[in-house]
């Protein structure tokens, strides 16, 4: 099949750990290169956010990416997208009303890519399935005046649910807030994220560190609703240990950024400034020797659509003490393969690390079940397989006149 992927904010070529580059990004590069791998032609399609990219770059066998032509050339918050995304659906068909490359199925992720990819599939006849990734409602519940999305984006994400031709969800958690908000369960199919488990294993080399000190890791982008802050809150209760954090700017900006410049004094009025280590973005080649350096990844959000890190760790044989909220609700199981505790209870989450630092019993039978569970139920080449059923599904139903199969 022929599967134009829309990600609109979202480059599986960008850098990790700015503020809009993350789990997304992360998510389209390894499903698009697993879809290649079973003998797809996989053609990502995001937005040109610097004028000297090219219009198509190859990333790997079977993958390549198309940089649209919509709004300024330049990167922009993506929830200043919205009103490029009608010249954005105007490219695409363009594009699939070509000769060249006609897609089987297009596969839309975010709800703005939604929209674009819906209004040319309409004019093409190209089937659509949708990945949310995260939803308005959800956002809007947790932050409130803070939200900046688009004040219809809530709207825009119901009328999507009925308009396209599958709903692709990643968690039990957001199969219930799309049924709560009228996309019927008939049109959603679950489907979890996936794990490298060839690049995330137990073996390896691993980072530097002192071996009489816990390590604790935690990674993400450096957004709020992440819970670094709850974490180096919860480090008082767990003594000893160190917290490392990864993510955020590279380390050259760490110093000039506001929200390390936040967590440096917040640490240092928890008393805590000696054992919180920012260590800023880095390459995603080099994540492995970060998560096998730990003794357990905390991941505290307020709220999260799905959450990849915490697979990435299990898969490197490290157990997770997490919040129970989305995504984690499914991935970590409660007792088995790490602990979960309330979003938002810094006390909670020291006494649970504290636990799983100071059982080694337990932490190894947390770290054994994480590793299976990561091998067994979360790979990419099983989301693969799983999709490319939908997409033949859809593809019957509605197959565009001219197109590969």
């Amino acid at each position: 099949m022929r599967i134009a992927m829309i990600s609109e904010h979202a480059s599986p070529l960008a850098a990790l750990g700015g503020v809009d580059a993350g789990g997304q990004n992360t998510h389209v590069a390894e499903l698009a290169a697993a879809l290649a791998g079973q003998g797809h032609d996989v053609r990502v399609y995001t937005r040109r956010d610097s004028a000297d990219q090219p219009a198509l770059v190859p990333m790997r066998d079977g993958v390549v990416v198309a940089h649209v032509p919509a709004g300024p050339p330049e990167p922009l918050p993506k929830d200043e997208l919205l009103p490029y995304m009608r010249d954005f659906s105007r490219w695409l068909v363009d594009e699939w009303r070509g000769d060249e490359w006609v897609p089987t199925v297009a596969h839309a992720h975010f709800w703005m890519s939604g929209l674009a990819a819906v209004t040319a599939g309409r004019q093409t006849g190209v089937p659509v399935v949708q990945t949310y990734h995260a939803l308005g409602s959800v956002k809007k519940r947790h932050q409130g005046a803070a939200d900046t999305s688009p004040p219809k984006r809530i709207g825009y994400e119901r009328a999507l649910g009925r308009a396209v031709d599958r709903v692709v969800v990643q968690c039990q958690d957001e199969v219930r807030e799309l049924v709560r908000m009228g996309v019927p369960r008939t049109r959603m199919a679950l489907i979890p994220s996936g794990v490298d488990s060839e690049r995330f294993t137990p073996e390896g080399p691993a980072e530097p560190r002192d071996p009489d000190r816990p390590r604790i890791l935690t990674v993400g982008r450096y957004v709020e609703r992440k819970g670094f802050a709850d974490l180096i809150r919860a480090l008082r209760i767990v003594p000893k240990a160190e917290c490392v954090v990864v993510g955020g700017p590279p380390a050259a900006g760490l110093e000039a950024d506001s929200f390390a410049g936040k967590l440096r004094r917040l640490a240092e009025s928890a008393k805590v400034a000696d054992r919180v280590r920012l260590v800023g973005a880095v390459p995603a080649n080099e994540m492995p020797r970060w998560y096998r350096s730990a003794d357990v990844l905390a991941t505290a959000p307020w709220y999260e659509p799905f959450g990849l890190t915490p697979l990435e760790a299990m898969a490197c044989g490290v157990p997770v003490v997490g919040s129970s909220v989305g995504g984690l609700t499914d991935t970590v199981v409660d007792g088995l393969t790490g602990d979960l505790v309330s979003p938002r209870d810094p006390r909670s989450l020291g006494m649970a690390l504290r636990r799983v630092l100071g059982d080694p019993v337990r932490r190894f039978a947390y770290a054994t079940a994480a590793l299976d569970r990561a091998r067994q139920c979360y790979s990419w080449r099983r989301a693969a397989e799983q999709l490319s059923a939908v997409y033949e599904a859809v593809g019957e139903l509605r197959r565009p006149a001219g197109a590969a199969a």
